[in-house]
């Protein structure tokens, strides 16, 4: 079955309903005028002829014998002009094969016409009795009937030209109609864009964003709803965000005690029982992972606030990345591609998580080897960490950097907050660069990590 076309975007749809109507408006009216003024120019066409046959019969008539003989019923025909037929009771002056019985029949008593078509065009048939007036002064049909025929194609021409006129304009309307169209379609879809665009900003994190208004037709009305929408999620986000910055200040304290506890007992974890030495390890363990999260969260309320600062110096980044992977006992376990040397004005600090992050993925969550490669010109740095596990599916590569996503849904607690990435992602931003992730070529993860060479902080 084949699908009919649809038209595929609003203002494409808007343009063809628009010119639809436009050009049958303007068909319909061009059409319905020639038809008008056609049935106006054939019906004068007939009044004119009949009119002028009846002229021509009134004056014979006065000068008729009956009955009549063939003689005068010749003298009559020639009297009338041509293409014409007179009858009287089974005689004839002249043959039009065109007259039908019907109209001969209905003809006798009362004058008649009948517009038929032709091979040479449209012809009109009129039939008409000669009446007498008698001394009562009634008028009776004297028996005699004439008949005529009528060329019709000069007012048929007319006809046509009218209808050629009503196509030509009805084909001018169709510029005029897609021009008219055009504007209207732009005036329509420009606040649907507007609000178009404040969506996409939203939907990209950018909650200040709001649609200009100040109209009193639905589109405003949809912006105004928009704007609502957008200051209610914002203040929800907020609330939020101050909820877990609020949270993460208040249990700091208190982790920070849990802490010392803990390291109390792994320094004690030796002396005692096997059961109570794995109990104060999972302890350790446990706490120092809370307070990666801890620390974690107050990171993301910093960014989300708008308090995270960088403090930029002179870095030579080889040795930075060496020093973030000898401090986690990593320098071992990764391939280094690193020239020298590379100096960048960063934030070491913002350097040291991104490059920790992301190598750390890569040992956790892919298979070796796992290779760092440092690349640079005059203006940008560029870190590549690759490894050669799984990859990322695609699910994972449009949420990898969403707050506390894990592609291993089936570990929960799989080491690791799942805010890393985003942390590393508004370091990179924080900067002027950029994270992207992806797939190697023969399999794998691939991070890229760009950054301009020499940021200039902030005031």
């Amino acid at each position: 079955m084949r699908r009919l076309f649809r038209p595929r975007g609003l203002r494409v749809r808007l343009v063809l309903a628009f010119v639809l109507v436009a050009v049958a408006g303007a068909a319909a009216a061009a059409w319905a005028g020639a038809a008008s003024a056609g049935a106006s120019l054939v019906g004068a066409a007939e009044r004119r002829h009949t009119e002028d046959l009846v002229h021509r019969i009134e004056a014979v008539a006065p000068d008729l014998n009956l009955p009549p003989d063939q003689e005068m019923l010749d003298r009559v025909r020639a009297s009338i002009g041509e293409h014409t037929q007179v009858t009287y009771q089974g005689r004839s002056s002249g043959e039009l094969p065109l007259i039908t019985g019907e109209l001969r029949a209905a003809a006798r008593d009362r004058l008649v016409f009948q517009r038929v078509d032709t091979g040479e065009g449209p012809r009109l048939l009129i039939g008409t009795p000669i009446v007498t007036t008698g001394l009562d002064l009634r008028r009776t049909p004297s028996g005699i009937e004439v008949y005529a025929v009528r060329d019709l194609s000069d007012v048929a021409g007319q006809v046509d030209g009218l209808v050629g006129t009503a196509a030509l304009t009805s084909a001018v309307a169709l510029p005029l109609a897609v021009l008219l169209a055009l504007v209207a379609a732009g005036g329509v879809l420009r606040p649907v864009r507007r609000v178009r665009d404040t969506a996409v900003a939203l939907a990209g994190g950018d909650l200040s964003a709001r649609i200009s208004t100040g109209g009193a037709d639905e589109l405003e009305d949809l912006g105004e709803t928009v704007n609502r929408m957008a200051d209610s999620l914002q203040e929800v986000l907020t609330e939020q965000r101050r909820f877990v910055a609020d949270v993460s200040h208040e249990l700091r304290t208190p982790l920070t005690t849990l802490t010392a506890v803990v390291e109390v007992l792994a320094e004690s974890a030796d002396d005692r029982r096997p059961m109570a030495r794995e109990s104060a390890e999972l302890a350790v363990a446990e706490t120092e992972r809370l307070v990666a999260l801890v620390e974690d969260l107050m990171e993301v309320s910093r960014f989300d606030a708008g308090m995270a600062r960088l403090r930029t110096e002179p870095v030579e980044v080889p040795d930075a990345i060496r020093d973030c992977l000898r401090a986690r006992g990593w320098l071992d376990d990764v391939q280094l591609d690193l020239p020298e040397p590379v100096s960048a004005t960063l934030d070491r600090r913002r350097l040291d998580v991104i490059v920790a992050n992301l190598v750390g993925n890569a040992l956790c969550h892919g298979e070796p080897p796992v290779r760092l490669t440092l690349r640079a010109d005059d203006g940008e740095l560029e870190i590549e960490v690759t490894d050669h596990g799984p990859g990322l599916s695609p699910e994972a590569l449009a949420h990898v950097f969403d707050r506390f996503y894990k592609a291993d849904s089936a570990r929960p607690r799989s080491p690791g907050s799942g805010l890393g990435l985003a942390i590393s992602l508004a370091n990179a931003r924080l900067h002027g660069g950029d994270l992207v992730a992806g797939n190697a070529g023969g399999g794998g993860a691939r991070f890229v990590l760009r950054l301009p060479r020499h940021h200039e902080e902030a005031e």
